[in-house]
């Protein structure tokens, strides 16, 4: 079977060193933290799919979103065979600092984390590589 690649996006929203990131409820990171993130509606662009899902996840309405990175990802079945594959773009945006989140959606629990936090958490290998990039000062 021929695997099509579903457009999907992130937003990572940092406050003095801190990332929100999201319990995810749902496959494939069910179980999983994550920056705020989904797959793309018909019609909608990469950054206006990390806008929504940003807000739908968190109620956080950002703005001016800036791709850092895209990811090819697939996850597999016991067979080997491409359960889900995901082109992700992950955009960096701005809200307003006194904006709060709170979980909804996707979304089981949320919260504010170091990137020292992040790698004591269970999170996809993407979400620890751009935590450490963006800390490390890129």
């Amino acid at each position: 079977m021929i695997s099509t690649a579903k457009p999907g996006s992130a937003a990572i929203l940092e406050r003095d060193g801190r990332f929100l990131l999201v319990l995810r409820r749902n496959p494939p990171s069910a179980d999983m933290y994550a920056f705020p993130g989904g797959r793309a509606e018909p019609g909608e662009t990469p950054e206006q799919t990390a806008l929504r899902e940003l807000h739908e996840e968190t109620g956080i309405s950002a703005r001016n979103p800036r791709l850092f990175s895209t990811y090819d990802l697939k996850t597999h079945a016991a067979d080997g065979s491409v359960k889900s594959h995901f082109l992700l773009s992950v955009f960096r945006v701005d809200a307003d600092r006194d904006a709060v989140a709170e979980a909804a959606d996707d979304a089981a629990a949320l919260g504010w984390y170091t990137v020292e936090e992040i790698r004591q958490l269970p999170v996809p290998q993407s979400v620890l590589e751009c935590a450490e990039r963006l800390a490390g000062g890129e």
